[in-house]
């Protein structure tokens, strides 16, 4: 037997805090004055508000504590997160599953934070991504852009149900309900028109070679009372105030995103990827891509990479890891478009979608989207070069090539070693792709 020294401390000096809505339990562990092997630790309770986070920021300093380590609670994490790294303090969020309380351990407060300063102390704690002060407020605006979207959208569904319980058959016939001509024929239910052949007159540009069909749909405006138009009435004043309050947030968003024009102009090269997923996109994982080692931490981190789960042999449903819903959110809509492009990721989306369903084909390709991403806003100026709708075959037809060639060779008594020769023309560079 060998006798070993325990391993050295990752840092010497520690604060770890369990927060709650209304108070947190902070614990620190320092060297211990009377033995410098063992450790010393106190564990004190204070509010959330700023006096009582700066109590904790003076009882820190006292004994020279440098860094503090806080479990990703809900929101309540960030007013004493913001507050202590405005002090001076290295703040580290910790994912909520990195440091689980053991099993047999009493879950309450002082435990936690206690667990949570020895996880910290030992380094055994991998810091989440915390966006800058910056991009902190334009996160509000894209994100509250992103919430009023999909509370338009609930609200053009309850009136296309409302039209449905009136028997009026509109939106089986006009490809988009809320376009001028539906508009149009809504506005004038409202204002008490009942007549079909006159509803249908008011069809506008492509939907006038749809007037006998809107016609028949209509047929079923007798059953539209005016307790239904009061109801649409105030349904389509809602939905109007709130397109107003979108384009408010978009010229907000635009003013405070001026300055990285260049990383905007970056990922709307992609293919599916539009002015306003680009400004989403970046709002969540700002300019600076050195802050995610790879692209592929940069689809972990968004929750586009499959969840890996094994115990023996038996392996785990093949779900997709969670992760930031927003840049998800982001990734799906652009993949859903990429697949109507006939682009490289296009062809990668309609592949796995024939073959693995919709569902995987949307994080397979979310997932090669932000890799591209990540290499582009790592270079700039860079732009993205598709590798063309026929990528694939084309790497099928090579593959297919070198394996007859290396076989004939084979045959022949050769032992074959490939090594790509570089295009002189691309030398040093890695394109976006």
């Amino acid at each position: 037997m060998e006798e070993v020294t325990d391993e050295p401390l990752y840092r010497d000096r520690v604060c770890g805090i369990d927060i709650g809505k209304a108070g947190m339990v902070a614990t620190i562990r320092v060297p211990s004055d009377g033995n410098p092997a063992r450790r010393a630790q106190e564990t004190r309770s204070f509010g959330t508000t700023k006096k009582e986070v700066l109590a904790l920021a003076d009882w820190l300093r006292c004994w020279q504590v440098p860094a503090v380590v806080m479990e990703a609670t809900g929101d309540y994490w960030k007013g004493p997160f913001y507050r202590l790294e405005a002090e001076g303090f290295e703040c580290v969020l910790a994912d909520a599953r990195q440091v689980k309380n053991l099993p047999g351990r009493p879950k309450r407060d002082p435990s936690d934070s206690r667990w949570l300063a020895a996880c910290f102390e030992r380094g055994t704690v991998t810091a989440c991504f915390v966006a800058t002060p910056e991009f902190r407020v334009i996160r509000l605006h894209t994100r509250y852009r992103r919430d009023l979207t999909a509370e338009r959208t609930r609200e053009k569904q309850r009136a296309e149900k409302l039209l449905e319980s009136a028997a009026i058959k509109l939106s089986s016939v006009v490809s988009d309900l809320h376009g001028v001509t539906g508009r149009d024929i809504m506005d004038h239910l409202i204002a008490g028109e009942r007549n079909p052949k006159v509803l249908a007159q008011l069809a506008r540009a492509t939907a006038r070679r749809k007037i006998s069909q809107l016609e028949e749909a209509l047929e079923g405006a007798e059953f539209f009372t005016e307790d239904h138009a009061a109801l649409l009435k105030a349904m389509l004043e809602r939905i109007d105030r709130v397109n107003e309050e979108i384009a408010r947030l978009t010229e907000v968003i635009e003013r405070l995103l001026a300055p990285y024009e260049e990383q905007l102009q970056q990922a709307e090269s992609m293919p599916g990827w539009a002015r306003r997923s680009a400004q989403d996109a970046l709002a969540e994982t700002g300019p600076d891509m050195s802050r995610f080692a790879t692209g592929a931490h940069l689809a972990s981190w968004a929750g586009r990479t499959p969840l890996d789960r094994q115990s023996g042999t038996r392996k785990g449903k093949a779900k997709s890891k969670k992760g930031n819903r927003y840049l998800g959110a982001v990734t799906g809509e652009t993949a859903v478009a990429a697949g109507r492009t006939q682009t490289r990721e296009g062809a990668r989306y309609r592949r796995l979608a024939r073959r693995r369903g919709k569902a995987k084909a949307q994080v397979a390709t979310g997932n090669t989207q932000l890799k591209v991403y990540h290499k582009l806003l790592s270079s700039p100026g860079m732009r993205y070069e598709d590798l063309g709708v026929d990528y694939y075959e084309r790497q099928r037809d090579a593959r297919r090539q070198i394996s007859h060639h290396v076989g004939k060779l084979g045959a022949l008594g050769f032992e074959v070693t490939l090594c790509r020769i570089p295009d002189p023309d691309t030398a040093g560079q890695a394109p976006a792709t």
